[in-house]
């Protein structure tokens, strides 16, 4: 699962491409693709890597936080789920929360929870919880913002994993409702 140098080196092999030149070639393709599916896949790829911390220096020198971040914006559903899957699985990272805070992301991020797409909510519920710090809470707790979490904690049997996932947040950064 997690990777160090010496394990990616041993995975790659003598004649593989190394882990960093690989994230590369993924941006590149990005960059370069018309089609909305072969986007959709390469986001996904890369929202894939993005829960190692062996590739997060990667991750930041491309720009792929920032590339998560506009798959927010998209029209295409597939792209803003992958995106907040990367921005999910990295921002719990502090180098990479403070990316995703800097370049505007938080707004982005709340409005995913009104996504029609369960994995979208739920990512957005991840995302938020490693988000809410002393420096953004205020940004991040808004009255509706917490009566949208407080409803799907509330929705236990609707989804087990909004309920749970949406608990954890109200518990770690809303005591007062304890």
């Amino acid at each position: 699962m997690f990777t160090n140098s010496q394990r990616q080196e041993e995975r790659t092999g003598k004649y593989g491409t190394p882990r960093g030149k690989y994230l590369q070639e993924l941006v590149t393709q990005f960059q370069n693709a018309s089609a909305e599916e072969t986007k959709e896949k390469i986001v996904a790829n890369l929202a894939n890597f993005a829960y190692d911390p062996f590739n997060f220096t990667f991750l930041r020198q491309l720009n792929v936080i920032e590339l998560f971040l506009d798959c927010l914006t998209e029209p295409s559903e597939k792209l803003v789920e992958f995106g907040i899957g990367g921005i999910c699985n990295a921002c719990a990272d502090p180098a990479n929360a403070a990316l995703v805070t800097q370049n505007d992301g938080i707004p982005l991020i709340i409005q995913c929870l009104s996504s029609p797409v369960r994995n979208t909510v739920n990512y957005a519920l991840g995302a938020l919880y490693y988000l809410c710090n002393a420096s953004n809470k205020e940004e991040i707790l808004k009255p509706e913002v917490i009566d949208a979490i407080k409803s799907y904690a509330a929705a236990g049997g609707v989804s087990t994993s909004f309920s749970n996932l949406a608990q954890a947040f109200l518990d770690q950064h809303v005591p007062q409702l304890n």
